[in-house]
Order: C-alpha cells, then sequence, then structure tokens
C-alpha cells in the first residue's frame, strides 16, 4: 500500500446545481442547492484513500459546525486527519460552487481558517509522496517540498505566481490548459515531470519539451466536473509511487477524473480503485 501525505485546503462545498451557468450581471433562479465535503487538498487525500493508499492530511479548518461536515467523508474512508487543525475564532473555509447540466462550473471560494495553514508549523510525516496543493497561503508548499524525502507533486489549481522552487523541485508538477499556457516556459525548463489535462480530451506526460504519454479519457455521462481534477492529481501519484509505467499510471488518472465526473459534489463523486479498473476494462 501507497502512504501518501497531503497539504492544503479544507473547504465545505455550496453546490447550486442549474440547467446553465449564468452570464456575467445575469441570473439563473432554476437551481437546485446541496452542501458537500471540498477542498482541494481533502479531496485528494480522499482520493488516494478511496484509491487504495494510506492517507495523512495536513490542514486547517475553523471552530464551527462546518468543520465537522468538512471533514465528514475523510473520517468515514479513515484519513488521517491528526494534522488537521480547529482554528479558534475563525471559521471554515467555504467554496460556493455553480454547476450547469452539462457538468461545467464555476467556483468561488472563501479560504477562511485555510490561511492559517503556516509553514513553520507543519511537521510532514513519512511517506512515499507528498501532494501539495498550490492554494495554500503563502510558502506552506514550497517547505513542505524542501524538507519532504520522498515523491512530490503539486497541483497548481490555478494560473497565479507561485515559488519558483516549487516549480523547480516538485517531482511532478499538474496543470490544466489555462495553467499551462500562464506557467508555459517555467515549466519547459523544468527537470521533473509535467503533467497536462485536457478536460474530457485526456491527458499528456512531460519531462521539457518531450512528451513521454499520452491517454485519452474514457468516455462517460459527465454530469459534475468538480473534483475531478483533484482524482486526477492523486491518481497519478499514487500509480508512479506504485511502480506502474507512465502510460499506466497515465491511463490511470484519466480513467479516475471521467469516473468523478459522473456524480454530484467533489467528494461524493470521487471513485474507489475498483471503480476506476472497471471503467479501464469498459474503455478497453
Amino acid at each position: 500500500m501507497a502512504s501518501v501525505v497531503v497539504v492544503g485546503s479544507i473547504n465545505l462545498d455550496i453546490v447550486a446545481t442549474a440547467s446553465r451557468l449564468p452570464t456575467p450581471g445575469a441570473k439563473v433562479t432554476d437551481a437546485s442547492l446541496t452542501r458537500h465535503p471540498g477542498g482541494g487538498a481533502a479531496n485528494q487525500a480522499l482520493a488516494a484513500r478511496r484509491l487504495g493508499a494510506d492517507v495523512s492530511l495536513m490542514g486547517r479548518v475553523g471552530s464551527d459546525p462546518a468543520a465537522d461536515a468538512a471533514l465528514a467523508l475523510l473520517r468515514e474512508s479513515k484519513v488521517d486527519l491528526s494534522g488537521v487543525v480547529a482554528v479558534p475564532d475563525e471559521a471554515t473555509g467555504v467554496a460556493l460552487i455553480a454547476v450547469a447540466e452539462s457538468g461545467e462550473n464555476q467556483i468561488v471560494v472563501a479560504p477562511e481558517a485555510n490561511l492559517r495553514l503556516i509553514s513553520e508549523n507543519l511537521q510532514i510525516p513519512a511517506a512515499d509522496a507528498l501532494i501539495g496543493e498550490h492554494l495554500a497561503p503563502g510558502d506552506a508548499v514550497a517547505r513542505a517540498i524542501a524538507t519532504f524525502n520522498g515523491f512530490t507533486c503539486v497541483v497548481l489549481a490555478t494560473a497565479s505566481e507561485v515559488d519558483e522552487t516549487v516549480l523547480r523541485d516538485a517531482d511532478l508538477i499538474v496543470v490544466n490548459e489555462s495553467e499551462a499556457a500562464w506557467y508555459s516556459e517555467s515549466l519547459a525548463l523544468r527537470d521533473g515531470l509535467v503533467a497536462k489535462t485536457f478536460g474530457a480530451s485526456g491527458a499528456a506526460l512531460y519531462r521539457g519539451s518531450e512528451e513521454l504519454a499520452r491517454a485519452s479519457s474514457p468516455a462517460v455521462a459527465a454530469i459534475d466536473t468538480t473534483g475531478a481534477g483533484d482524482a486526477f492529481a492523486a491518481a497519478l501519484t499514487v500509480a508512479l509511487v506504485e511502480g506502474q509505467s507512465y502510460a499506466a499510471a497515465l491511463r490511470f488518472a484519466c480513467a479516475a477524473g471521467a469516473a468523478a465526473t459522473e456524480r454530484h459534489g467533489a467528494q461524493p463523486s470521487l471513485p474507489t480503485r475498483d471503480e476506476v479498473q472497471r471503467l479501464l476494462r469498459e474503455y478497453d
């Protein structure tokens, strides 16, 4: 069993599902409302756990009832939460998510307690791999990468400035198409791996300008893409530390990402290893 530690955000997702997403200044009034656990790092931790890894999560929640809701599925799946601290007089992070019938989404995040994840207080446990979410505040991920003795993955998750040591030192960087364009030159100069995701079209794995592998995504009836990128990143990390080839690991990750779009909610949709393997067999 691979062991993985994840550093980053923990949120409660408030999800409005409607026939379509609003354009700027417009209003959509046919939505239904649900609440689910979320946050990039929390999603990645649960995804890795459901894929069979032994997982520890490091993050911050508030001292409010939302914290229990945000951690519920992680506790149920026996993710190690000893590195999750409830911050007094702070609220748990919240993500406001609008989802269209097509599965596309819009997300606004209020990080709240996540901003109190301070690098000096991080005691990173030993593990085979570390996944760091770029949205973690300050230099928390950079410090984790610098001090961790094992395979390191960073999920950039947004096109914005990032510590250059993260881009230089991480063994694997995961980006989507817009993030790949934003970080283009920095990624091209890296010695490590870069995984670029292309939504329903699949993903490719690079080292510098060399393409090491490419995989298409299994065709599924997508109803919510929230969390698909987190499932992909966790699956790719787990597969690589298990020793799967680049091609096999990328196929596994694409299948995990696709499977995560078949149900509503970021964490409720995250697939088990059996579900991913079944999708791969059907795809073959």
